[in-house]
């Protein structure tokens, strides 16, 4: 029996009877395809980076995690993909999410990649198939056509054999968000992917993402900018070494909630003013 079908059955026992039974089993259903964090915990040497973090992240949303430099945002996705060693449980589909990473595309952050690397547009955005390949077959025609849409997607197909350190820092961007594409996966996380881009790849990459979101997808986002690209998350989560609050903009984007996280009065852009 599979974790849904035993959480399910679990539900189904409760004395409840006609359409309540229904709602609880379909909620039930809902919230197994939810990322659950419980007390994530992040230490560096004896510097405590993250402390007990319990929130979820939603499919169908596009969700960012915010807060002051030194928060532990870039901190927090890596752990919950278990590229740094942490405390806690991070699950997805009722299963330890860094053991489902073939269902994550991750992106770091452009200043962890080397630029220099001799690949071409072409080559780097392949590199997404290769999962669901295999390591020295060759990529199939379905791989090739995956590949191409995702470049034609993204504005950079044009651009496929010109060796990627030779591109701008947007279009760099927009050729690893390519490659996420290419991957087809369940879960995208992004890390910082608005730093040293121009405002028309930051449009092309916001309307990605709520594409994405739109398809049931999980897309989650480490950024920065309290400006007028906050009104495009549906869903936050804001730190400061700990959670501050997580939820929907409206509920998070309180004048507490920034004072805590930022330590002071802040000055962000609202759509609703």
């Amino acid at each position: 029996m599979s974790p849904l079908e035993k959480l399910i059955a679990n539900t189904a026992r409760l004395p409840e009877h006609g359409n309540l039974r229904v709602e609880r089993i379909l909620s039930a259903q809902k919230e197994y395809d939810w990322i659950q964090i419980s007390h994530l915990g992040v230490y560096y040497r004896t510097q405590e980076a993250l402390s007990d973090i319990n929130c979820m992240v939603k499919p169908g949303k596009l969700t960012g995690i915010f807060g002051p430099n030194g928060a532990g945002k870039s901190t927090m996705l890596k752990a919950m993909l278990g590229l740094v060693p942490s405390n806690g449980v991070v699950l997805y589909q009722g299963e330890l999410l860094r053991k489902q990473l073939e269902k994550v595309a991750y992106v770091p952050q452009r200043s962890q990649i080397d630029w220099t690397y001799p690949a071409t547009v072409w080559d780097v955005v392949m590199m997404g198939r290769v999962k669901k390949t295999g390591w020295l077959r060759n990529f199939s025609t379905v791989s090739r056509r995956v590949v191409k849409n995702a470049l034609v997607r993204v504005g950079m197909i044009d651009y496929r054999h010109r060796p990627i350190g030779q591109l701008s820092g947007g279009q760099q961007q927009r050729v690893f968000l390519a490659r996420a594409l290419a991957q087809e996966a369940e879960i995208f996380c992004f890390d910082e992917p608005f730093v040293g881009i121009d405002q028309k790849t930051q449009g092309v990459i916001f309307q990605v993402f709520q594409e994405l979101a739109a398809a049931g997808k999980i897309v989650l986002v480490v950024n920065h900018d309290l400006g007028e690209s906050i009104t495009h998350f549906d869903d936050l989560i804001l730190l400061n070494c700990e959670l501050v609050a997580a939820g929907s903009r409206s509920n998070v984007l309180t004048e507490d909630n920034l004072y805590h996280a930022y330590g002071g009065k802040v000055i962000f852009f609202s759509d609703a003013a």
